[in-house]
């Protein structure tokens, strides 16, 4: 009975340690900024919202979804960001594939970017819904 005990206490300190563990990963910043990534349908609505900036980064052009407000290279996000919005706006944020926008997304929480969606998939899933683009500029 006295092993049974002392392996029940270890096999606690574990689990206690596990969960303190997770929570001490969260770092502060990554409490404060709110990212995620969504399926066309969601993107779809929050794109509809004139409150969000919708933002395509893909390089070359090959089209945008209806309502985006820029188009600026994943790679020149930071030297063009005096034609991004307020640092607080929503941004939904997409390219072709998805690859181009998830380094947007990091280089967005770099330059302040707090509130950022992005298209999972990128407008190859757009299509695959059955939703039109644009044609290229």
């Amino acid at each position: 009975m006295t092993r049974r005990a002392a392996l029940s206490g270890v096999m606690t300190a574990m689990v206690v340690a596990g969960c303190g563990d997770r929570d001490a990963s969260t770092s502060s910043t990554s409490r404060e900024v709110d990212y995620r990534s969504v399926g066309p349908t969601d993107f779809a609505l929050l794109a509809e919202r004139s409150s969000t900036f919708v933002l395509n980064v893909h390089t070359p052009d090959e089209g945008s979804i209806p309502g985006t407000d820029a188009a600026i290279p994943y790679d020149q996000l930071e030297r063009r960001a005096g034609e991004l919005p307020d640092r607080s706006t929503v941004v939904a944020v997409y390219c072709r594939t998805g690859r181009m926008s998830t380094e947007a997304v990091s280089t967005l929480r770099e330059l302040g970017f707090t509130r950022i969606t992005e298209l999972s998939g990128g407008m190859e899933a757009w299509r695959a819904e059955g939703r039109q683009l644009l044609t290229e500029r």
